[in-house]
């Protein structure tokens, strides 16, 4: 299997969302008066300015400048794939913002911007809302608004807040009308990492040493509040999806809670194994094995990281996952597309799209 004969959807892939584009769509008074272009709309994820580590590391020599919807249809058309959910960059800080108001505001706008910039332009680049969980009920309305009106396909969650706007961990009963409402439209909502404030690494001087441990430890985190909690009892039908920290640490997570005291009684076992909580793989993950054993095959969605990842790697990573050996065809089909279908319950731009047999690529 390659990608002449398969395109893969990828589940988790992100946007660069330029502050001065979204200004556009904000609700008053922020819409209307330009000092707010003067402060980032974002809190810096951790303190690194990721664009001077990038030009320092001569990324710029490898990498398209200027990220846009046209730059994912020359991915999507270049390496074969069919759709892209996309996920924010800066606005993965969305948690600390301090601020509830400004919370609910940027986030509104934020949608209403992707919804423009990126659907409108190829209904293949479907949009994640960016939820204000400063404001639960304001929260509530704007995954019910992104999906019913912006037609996208889920809600994000900050996996980590760094204790600043958001001081709760997502367990909490303070998030469950969200869960009920994502319940309710049926769709799901995925948990992203990305700030490292907060995580007992803060005495770090590299991004890098950042980067390796901020995914992990901020999905364990909220994976065990929400698991210890009951979330998965009290919302039987809900998927959580914990997104960019691969896949073997789950199955350690699910050891280590396994038997532990908790309010809910679903055994972690079982919860891994009924395709509501999945995880997800960058390209050909060498323990992607062990994880579908422990985990089983609907539990695994593919994601590029575009453009954290440049287009090359995207494409020989993807080679590679399609081309191995140690997985059946059938679960390699799973992984790298029919378990995202599943997983956003969306239909593609005509209602048929994501659920017809793969096509032939073009590039």
């Amino acid at each position: 299997m390659d990608r002449t004969t398969f395109r893969a959807i990828d589940g988790d892939g992100h946007i660069r969302e330029p502050d001065a584009e979204i200004w556009k769509y904000l609700d008053e008074p922020y819409g209307s008066s330009e000092i707010t272009l003067n402060y980032p709309f974002f809190p810096s994820l951790d303190g690194f300015q990721r664009g001077a580590f990038g030009a320092a590391a001569g990324a710029h020599k490898r990498r398209e400048g200027v990220i846009d919807a046209g730059a994912w249809q020359r991915l999507l058309d270049e390496i074969g794939l069919d759709y892209a959910v996309l996920y924010p960059t800066a606005g993965l800080g969305v948690g600390m913002i301090q601020d509830p108001d400004w919370a609910v505001a940027v986030c509104r706008g934020y949608n209403s911007w992707l919804d423009a910039a990126y659907r409108r332009v190829d209904p293949r680049l479907v949009g994640v809302a960016l939820l204000p969980l400063q404001d639960v009920d304001a929260a509530v309305k704007e995954l019910r608004r992104s999906v019913t009106e912006l037609g996208m396909v889920g809600g994000m969650l900050p996996a980590n807040s760094a204790n600043m706007g958001v001081r709760s961990p997502l367990g909490d009963e303070l998030f469950w009308p969200l869960y009920e409402e994502a319940q309710r439209l049926d769709v799901p909502l995925a948990v992203h990492g990305a700030p490292s404030v907060g995580l007992g690494i803060d005495f770090n001087r590299s991004v890098t040493f950042a980067n390796v441990l901020e995914h992990p430890l901020s999905v364990m985190i909220q994976l065990t509040s929400m698991f210890l909690e009951g979330v998965f009892d009290e919302f039987p039908d809900l998927r959580i999806a914990y997104l960019e920290a691969n896949t073997v640490w789950m199955p350690y997570m699910m050891d280590r809670m396994s038997g532990k005291k908790r309010r809910g009684r679903t055994d972690s076992a079982d919860l891994m194994h009924s395709g509501r909580v999945l995880v997800s793989v960058e390209g050909a993950d060498p323990g992607l094995p062990y994880a579908v054993d422990r985990l089983g095959e609907d539990a695994i969605i593919y994601a590029t990281d575009y453009p954290h990842e440049t287009k090359e790697r995207v494409a020989e990573e993807l080679d590679e996952a399609l081309a191995r050996t140690d997985l059946p065809e059938s679960t390699l089909r799973k992984i790298y597309r029919d378990n995202a279908v599943r997983l956003y319950n969306w239909q593609g731009p005509k209602g048929e799209a994501a659920t017809q047999p793969a096509a032939t690529a073009t590039a």
